[in-house]
């Protein structure tokens, strides 16, 4: 019998190649708490996270210094406050000005105290991405819930 060890691959642990956005982009949005500012969600080891100085619906845009590579988008949302049901879209795009493709429209149930967490994990293969935009609509139903956003991590 011929035998032969394989070599064992171990996933990296979560945060080991994450983007610093800090670095690499400027940022874009709609609004901001200034108690709860857009770097408390883009930058590792902010846990108070980003939301939106009015109501409805929001944007938050990263323009990248030069075009990116991206394997890997994290977003974690939470709501601990009232129900209401999100949607986000992610977006990006290789250029201003040309037309942007669509990454993920998703929805959710914020049920407080129950359900109050929402991650999405997402592997893409994106080449050359100059712009990554998230659009947040809060209450598909209108009111006046504001966008939160926890975290959002990039990995090359």
């Amino acid at each position: 019998m011929r035998k032969r060890f394989m070599e064992v691959r171990s996933e990296k642990p979560l945060g080991d190649d994450w983007l610093d956005v800090s670095k690499v982009a400027q940022v874009e949005l709609t609004s901001e708490d200034p108690r709860h500012p857009i770097e408390s969600a883009l930058l590792s080891g902010a846990h108070s996270g980003w939301r939106a100085g009015q109501a409805g619906p929001q944007t938050i845009r990263l323009l990248f210094d030069k075009p990116q590579e991206l394997r890997r988008i994290r977003l974690d949302f939470e709501e601990t406050e009232i129900a209401r049901t999100q949607e986000f879209v992610l977006r990006w795009s290789t250029e201003v000005g040309k037309p942007q493709r669509e990454i993920v429209r998703q929805q959710w149930n914020f049920s407080p105290p129950g359900t109050v967490r929402e991650t999405e994990d997402y592997n893409v293969h994106l080449s050359d991405v100059s712009i990554l935009e998230l659009e947040i609509v809060p209450e598909k139903s209108g009111g006046e819930a504001r966008a939160s956003l926890l975290s959002l991590r990039l990995a090359a």
